[in-house]
């Protein structure tokens, strides 16, 4: 009562904190919930001192104000039901791997960028050549990832049902693409083969005018213990391994096809592959791996194939846990809208 009149401006800070409980729906159902214990009962109190008119009113506000609470305790129960903890820890699990996929995605941006400016790769005299650069792929792979993760992230900690949905198409996308690369890959093997060799042989070609196609050669023959695409002889088609190029290279191969590459374990000798292509295979095999790459390839990846089973599974069982929070996300996100608006409809 003296939130009423008029101390109700002096005593308003205290009114807010302590509402009283014709002010409040809820305050007035549980005062009624014990007078009810006591054997009391609110109406028959009112009864007792006023008249049938306003015994008739104060019923009828009683009634409003039991029904607004009832909407209220229905409304808050199930809103906390539904923010329970395993809400929290898949929300903030999804924020914690997107922001960590956003990391990755702008350091391969970065990096690719570095690459193609410290290289002068937009130079209009390299423009050209700009499609088989490996630093694109980085570039483009880094800003895909990053966008897609960052969309995802926003869209979680803003609860924004838009950015949501684009997240969780593009990862669908993105995984029947993945799976129908798998099916392909698995199925035209063949075809695979003639593609990597084509490949093989024009990084060969471009091997001292292009240094990320000459570093990921030399990786690759150093790390599988090989040399050309099918056999060291492969090397006649660079111009300066040729065996009628004028300079010292010339009928040679690069250093990474050498058994030993490293003078005294430690400086990279880069005479070892001279004359290579000169000399009878069983001269040769002590000097330099006589076996192509693709065959090494082919080894390795039967060597190695339950691990790269593995690692497929993983990242294919990733993305589809993602799709399955994101739309568990949306549900909740929906429902608590829903909810929202059915309780304001109450209120009117």
């Amino acid at each position: 009562m003296l939130c009423r009149g008029p101390l109700a401006l002096a005593l308003a800070p205290f009114c807010l904190l302590y509402p009283s409980a014709d002010q409040h729906p809820s305050l007035s159902a549980l005062w009624g919930d014990v007078k009810k214990s006591e054997g009391t009962s609110a109406a028959t109190y009112l009864g007792t001192h006023d008249s049938s008119g306003s015994q008739t009113s104060s019923s009828l506000s009683c009634h409003e104000e039991s029904t607004g609470a009832s909407s209220w305790n229905v409304f808050t129960s199930r809103g906390l039901s539904s923010s329970s903890w395993s809400d929290y820890i898949l929300k903030y699990l999804l924020i914690t791997s997107n922001l960590l996929f956003t990391v990755l995605g702008l350091v391969t941006l970065v990096l690719g960028l570095w690459g193609l400016i410290n290289k002068e790769s937009f130079a209009q005299e390299k423009i050209s050549g700009i499609g088989t650069d490996p630093m694109l792929l980085f570039t483009f792979l880094g800003l895909v990832l990053a966008l897609l993760s960052l969309t995802g992230c926003v869209g979680v900690l803003r609860e924004n049902m838009c950015l949501l949905r684009t997240f969780s198409a593009a990862v669908l996308l993105l995984l029947v693409a993945q799976v129908l690369a798998a099916v392909l890959v698995y199925s035209l093997q063949g075809q695979i083969v003639e593609v990597l060799r084509s490949g093989m042989l024009a990084a060969m070609v471009r091997y001292q005018d292009d240094l990320d196609l000459r570093f990921i050669t030399d990786e690759i023959q150093t790390g599988l213990q090989c040399c050309g695409a099918d056999t060291y002889r492969d090397w006649e088609i660079n111009v300066y391994f040729n065996c009628s190029a004028p300079g010292v290279q010339a009928c040679g191969v690069p250093p990474s096809c050498c058994v030993d590459p490293l003078e005294n374990g430690t400086v990279w000798n880069t005479q070892c592959g001279l004359g290579a292509q000169q000399l009878d295979e069983f001269s040769a095999q002590s000097v330099i791996f006589l076996g192509g790459c693709l065959g090494s390839i082919s080894r390795w990846i039967e060597h190695n194939s339950g691990v790269i089973v593995t690692v497929v599974i993983i990242l294919l069982g990733v993305q589809i846990l993602t799709l399955f929070i994101t739309a568990h996300l949306l549900q909740k996100i929906r429902w608590s809208r829903a909810q929202h608006d059915v309780y304001l409809q109450s209120l009117q």
